[in-house]
């Protein structure tokens, strides 16, 4: 994995040919998930981009900067938001095909759809890369998945990004000078998803290697949307009275943002919340507002670099015959009220 560190302004928005060139990988070539018998496009390329949760912030940037990306190379790209429905994702894999897409990238709802999205994929010899969450050949589930079955994927280092996230929150409460008695860490995410199990899991690592101090952690199970994890959140509140502070991370900005809803829902004070969100897409609004808020700060991870990465990778595929990377990531950047404009963050 990548190594954590503060990137600025430039690394972040730098542009989309830098960004190929420079963007972090595994090293690896892509595993025989992704290297069906395709054969290279020599007139005009095709694309489908389906993306679970199209509506949210992160995936409309994300296929904003695909859609860019594919302007200047010249591509075909049809953009298809799946929503939360797995059905609708092999049905919509089996309509691309239909329509002679070259190549398809995915961000699945569910990843229990892989194995057939992958063997729908192979049969037709269309090139299949994913963008964010994992994807695994032979099974529905990618934790444990061997290397070689889970398909080629454009997104961030789970790893990285959970203790960048961890660190902060552990700066937050030490600034803070919280008793660890009377404070609790929430841990919001949609727990059969890898990738937020990865983030939450290095969150929680570095949060108790620089908190100073033993904290008790409670893990929440949510959908991974705003709502979802306000309600959850406030059902934990009940469950848990007596705390008089509150450290919250999740697998996304949703989930932090749902969670410090809760807890302000709650009247408890935002000086008695510590909220470090992973996106930073719906934290700047809470900053642009002025109001007081209990989200503190966010990794700031910029959707329109992976679709543009992976709309490049795609191409260079199909186009010119190069292996896809088992896995390639982005930079990020953690932003607070502070610093989320100098960072180059546009909140929508």
């Amino acid at each position: 994995m990548i190594t954590a560190r503060t990137r600025g302004a430039a690394a972040v928005l730098g542009a989309a040919v830098a960004l190929v060139l420079t963007a972090c990988s595994t090293g690896q070539t892509s595993s025989a998930a992704g290297a069906a018998s395709v054969a290279p496009v020599s007139g005009k390329i095709s694309l489908t981009y389906l993306q679970k949760q199209g509506d949210q912030q992160y995936f409309i940037d994300e296929a904003n900067g695909a859609k860019a990306k594919a302007a200047a190379l010249g591509i075909d790209l049809k953009v298809v938001n799946l929503g939360n429905d797995a059905n609708k994702t092999v049905s919509e894999v089996q309509s691309a095909i239909a329509q002679k897409s070259n190549g398809l990238i995915v961000v699945v709802p569910d990843p229990a759809v892989g194995p057939q999205v992958v063997q729908t994929a192979k049969d037709a010899k269309v090139a299949l890369l994913t963008s964010d969450d994992q994807v695994c050949a032979n099974s529905p589930t990618p934790a444990g998945c061997d290397k070689a079955d889970l398909v080629p994927r454009i997104g961030f280092s789970g790893q990285q990004m959970g203790t960048e996230v961890g660190k902060r929150a552990a700066e937050e409460f030490k600034k803070a000078g919280w008793n660890a008695a009377d404070t609790r860490t929430i841990s919001a995410w949609q727990q059969d998803v890898t990738v937020c199990g990865d983030r939450v899991k290095a969150a929680k690592d570095a949060f108790g290697s620089g908190a100073g101090a033993s904290v008790q952690n409670i893990d929440v199970a949510t959908d991974n949307t705003p709502t979802g994890a306000q309600d959850k959140v406030a059902a934990t509140l009940t469950a848990n009275p007596g705390v008089k502070h509150w450290i919250v991370w999740g697998c996304n900005d949703e989930n932090v943002q749902g969670g410090v809803t809760a807890l302000q829902n709650a009247d408890i004070s935002p000086a008695n919340i510590i909220g470090v969100g992973l996106g930073a897409y719906l934290a700047c609004k809470d900053w642009g507002s002025g109001a007081p808020s209990g989200m503190k700060a966010s990794l700031f991870i910029n959707g329109s670099d992976i679709g543009a990465l992976a709309v490049q990778t795609m191409y260079d595929k199909l186009k010119n015959g190069k292996d896809m990377p088992a896995e390639a990531f982005a930079p990020t950047t953690m932003v607070d009220a502070t610093t989320w404009q100098s960072a180059g963050l546009k909140c929508a």
